[in-house]
């Protein structure tokens, strides 16, 4: 199944980390809800193991195999494609047996074993542009996904590039240029993030989500990327720049009404 080329955007949305099966389907009944009588279509996201966090007590996530589970359930329970992201090249397989989409994340983004087991799959693969990374030498991480036998659709994601420490910013001119050779996917939450801000985990700024995606949708994208929770100050992982669940309605209809514009 391709997720991409058609005319609609694609919404990649839900918690940061797999905090439980019932939230988890909670969230993705209602941002399916949300997309239902507009131009998106709808991918159900949580990650199943946070490896990269700041420090060694931040939780993590249920792990692969509890994971995994509740993410097939999410697909079958509420009708929706799922997506995840893996963290060595052994994951890849197993995770595409539930997964329709799955994601390198950022700080991996130039691991050639990893883009070719995520290409080798057939599914969808979102490559994160790492924090250190130009937009135009995504170009080289895509050509590796893509040189897998029997590599699908391959996109994408921008996340902010660092600037000095514990900030992001986000290139716009870096989405034209990405967009020249794969479908782009604007990640809205993660570049307001504030790596290690709040000294053992990352902060963030939410209340700039909504400012950035509406200068991504004007520039031209092909997806949004947000993490969305009922109660972000009670998340478990990057509560600071998770968009509370009750505002992504509104920020969809200006989505909706910005793309019409931009024609």
């Amino acid at each position: 199944m391709s997720l991409f080329g058609s005319e609609e955007l694609v919404l990649i949305a839900g918690p940061c980390v797999i905090e439980g099966r019932d939230m988890c389907l909670r969230i993705a009944e209602r941002v399916r809800d949300a997309c239902k009588d507009r131009a998106i279509r709808y991918v159900f996201k949580a990650s199943f193991d946070k490896a990269n966090r700041t420090s060694v007590k931040s939780f993590r996530g249920p792990g692969i195999d509890e994971g995994l589970r509740i993410l097939a359930d999410v697909r079958d329970a509420v009708g929706v494609p799922v997506h995840t992201d893996f963290h060595v090249p052994a994951q890849a397989a197993p995770v595409a047996e539930v997964c329709d989409m799955i994601q390198i994340p950022a700080f991996l983004c130039r691991q050639t074993d990893m883009l070719v087991a995520a290409g080798e799959t057939g599914k969808t693969v979102l490559i994160k542009k790492g924090q250190f990374v130009s937009s135009e030498d995504m170009r080289h991480q895509v050509e590796k996904a893509r040189s897998a036998p029997g590599c699908g659709d391959v996109v994408v994601g921008e996340r902010g590039t660092t600037f000095g420490y514990g900030n992001l910013v986000v290139d716009m001119r870096g989405l034209v240029r990405m967009r020249a050779f794969a479908p782009v996917v604007f990640d809205g939450t993660h570049s307001v993030q504030r790596p290690s801000g709040l000294g053992d985990a990352s902060g963030g700024e939410a209340d700039m989500i909504p400012h950035l995606v509406r200068a991504a949708v004007a520039v031209g994208i092909d997806g949004l990327f947000l993490e969305t929770h009922q109660n972000p100050a009670q998340a478990k992982c990057d509560g600071p720049n998770q968009l509370p669940l009750d505002e992504l309605p509104a920020l969809l209809d200006t989505v909706e009404r910005l793309r019409a514009a931009a024609g």
